[in-house]
């Protein structure tokens, strides 16, 4: 019987691990960051071959994340040791992609601060998701008013400073999500803005800014001098 293709039968600069030493992670396909995760593979089937039957088994990245133990353990040369190894890996991922920076209240009047903090929240909506983020003089906190398209109906000066009221908070600052990619503000984000900022001056509320969260990209109402 022929010997089994391994890693080490690779000349060492086209290894995984030492390619991700040399040119960084990005460098990297899929597939050699499955084989550096998983390490090693079984008998009679190397490490690459058992990445490659986890990508054809599971079409994508998203559903190999969602894939329970049981599913990923059905491969061959994935046993529970090497399931739950990938199972951690995506939760690390997915926590981190829905961390929060930390930040004092008045770090936040810098609106890309206000992006960092809140576009993690926003990136996968399909509606727009109006949120207000509460401040005073020493804490922040957030809270989701609408869903929905933005209009008079859905963000109405009452719902909105109710939490503010709520929470004792001396100053808001407004975002809400573009899912189209596009921050350029409708008429309809101008006109309920212009309701909300004056609004605020009649409860003694600040209105900071208004963020619109358009994917990686955001405006602010302050620094185009809408508000």
């Amino acid at each position: 019987m022929s010997k089994s293709f391994t890693i080490h039968d690779l000349p060492k600069e086209e290894r995984p691990r030492e390619r991700l030493v040399e040119l960084g992670e990005q460098a990297l396909s899929v597939q050699e960051l499955l084989q550096i995760i998983l390490g090693r593979g079984s008998a009679g089937e190397s490490v690459a071959v058992t990445a490659q039957k986890l990508l054809s088994q599971f079409r994508s990245l998203e559903k190999l994340s969602e894939a329970s133990i049981e599913e990923l353990s059905s491969i061959k040369g994935i046993g529970p040791a090497k399931a739950t190894q990938i199972k951690a890996v995506f939760e690390i991922g997915r926590r981190l992609s829905t961390q929060i920076p930390s930040y004092k209240s008045k770090e936040l009047n810098n609106p890309e601060k206000v992006h960092k903090l809140i576009k993690n929240k926003l990136k996968n909506y399909h509606k727009e998701h109006f949120y207000i983020i509460l401040l005073n003089s020493r804490n922040w906190s957030i809270a989701e008013v609408s869903i929905g398209s933005l209009n008079a109906s859905i963000v109405h000066p009452r719902e909105v400073f109710s939490e503010a009221i709520k929470n004792k908070a001396a100053s808001v600052i407004f975002v809400h999500n573009h899912p189209s990619g596009d921050p350029e503000p409708s008429e309809d984000d101008l006109e309920i803005t212009k309701r909300l900022v004056n609004g605020g001056k009649i409860l003694g509320i600040e209105v900071v800014d208004h963020i619109v969260v358009a994917k990686d990209r955001f405006m602010s109402f302050k620094e185009e001098k809408l508000i």
